[in-house]
C-alpha cells in the first residue's frame, strides 16, 4: 500500500486487578470476567455466530475497536472450529490506537487458547500507519485492519457488511465512537438483513441505531452486566426514512 502517515501507538497498561486498561479514554478493554467469554457471549452469540455464516460462502464481519484483537481470535477460533463454516470470512476492524506487537504479545499469553492464531496474527502485524492494511492469515480468512479516526474512515469504505461488532470504549468516554454519524455509515454498509451486538445500551447508542436504520433490542448481558443490546438492519424501502425500532429509552 502507499506510504501512511505513522498513528501513535497505544500503552500498554493495566487495571488493580489485572485487566487490560486504557489511560487514555480511563476504561478497560474487556469485562475483567474474562474477554474470551465475553466475546462469545456478546458478539458472537449476539449476531447468531456460527450460524448465520453457514447461510452464504463469504461472511463479513466489521468492528469497531480492533483493540487486543480478541474479538477477531474468538471469532477465527470459532470459524476454525466450525465443520460447516463459510468458505471465507473477512474481517474489517477500525482502530485509532493500535498496540504494537510487542504489547500484543503480551496481552495475548494470558489466552493460551489463541496462541498459534495470536502468533499468525503478530507475525503479520503492520506498522501502524493510517489507512488501510489486508492480512491473508490463511486460506479463507482476511482480516482488513483500518487504522485511523472511524469518524474519518468508515465513510471511505465500500465493503458488504453481514455482522457488526461494536466495541469501543464506553460512549462517555469515547463518544465519537458511537456518534449518529458513524451509526448512518455502519448503516450504509450493512447488506438486507445484517445484525450487530454491542455490550452498551446507553440510550444515546440506541437512539443513533434506531435513527440509523436498525431494529434494537436489549438482551441478557455478560457475567455482572445485565443487559446488552442487539439488532438488526431493516428493509430500504425507496423514499422511506432511515427510522428504527427501539425500546423506550431513559
Amino acid at each position: 500500500m502507499t506510504r501512511s502517515i505513522p498513528l501513535p501507538p497505544a500503552r500498554l497498561a493495566f487495571a488493580p486487578d489485572g485487566t487490560p486498561f486504557s489511560e487514555s479514554c480511563g476504561d478497560v478493554y474487556h469485562s475483567a470476567a474474562g474477554g474470551h467469554a465475553q466475546a462469545r457471549h456478546v458478539f458472537l452469540s449476539g449476531n447468531g455466530l456460527p450460524a448465520r455464516w453457514r447461510e452464504s460462502g463469504t461472511f463479513a464481519i466489521l468492528e469497531t475497536g480492533f483493540g487486543l484483537g480478541l474479538n477477531f481470535l474468538a471469532t477465527w477460533l470459532a470459524w476454525r472450529n466450525d465443520p460447516r463454516r463459510c468458505r471465507k470470512l473477512c474481517f474489517i476492524s477500525l482502530e485509532n490506537r493500535p498496540f504494537t506487537a510487542g504489547d500484543l504479545a503480551i496481552v495475548h499469553a494470558a489466552w493460551p487458547e489463541f496462541s498459534a492464531l495470536s502468533a499468525a496474527l503478530r507475525a503479520r502485524w503492520p506498522m501502524p500507519g493510517a489507512g488501510r492494511h489486508r492480512l491473508e492469515l490463511e486460506c479463507g480468512v482476511e482480516l482488513a485492519l483500518v487504522f485511523g479516526d472511524a469518524e474519518e474512515t468508515l465513510p471511505g469504505l465500500d465493503d458488504a457488511v453481514d455482522a457488526f461488532y461494536l466495541d469501543g470504549f464506553s460512549p462517555a468516554k469515547n463518544p465519537g465512537l458511537w456518534s449518529p454519524a458513524v451509526c448512518r455509515n455502519l448503516a450504509r454498509l450493512a447488506k438486507p438483513g445484517a445484525t450487530l451486538a454491542t455490550w452498551s445500551v446507553a440510550g444515546g447508542v440506541r437512539r443513533a441505531l434506531s435513527a440509523a436504520g436498525f431494529a434494537v433490542e436489549k438482551r441478557p448481558g455478560f457475567a455482572g452486566k445485565r443487559q446488552m443490546l442487539a439488532g438488526r438492519r431493516l428493509p430500504r424501502h425507496p423514499g422511506s426514512p432511515l427510522q428504527g425500532t427501539v425500546e423506550s429509552v431513559d
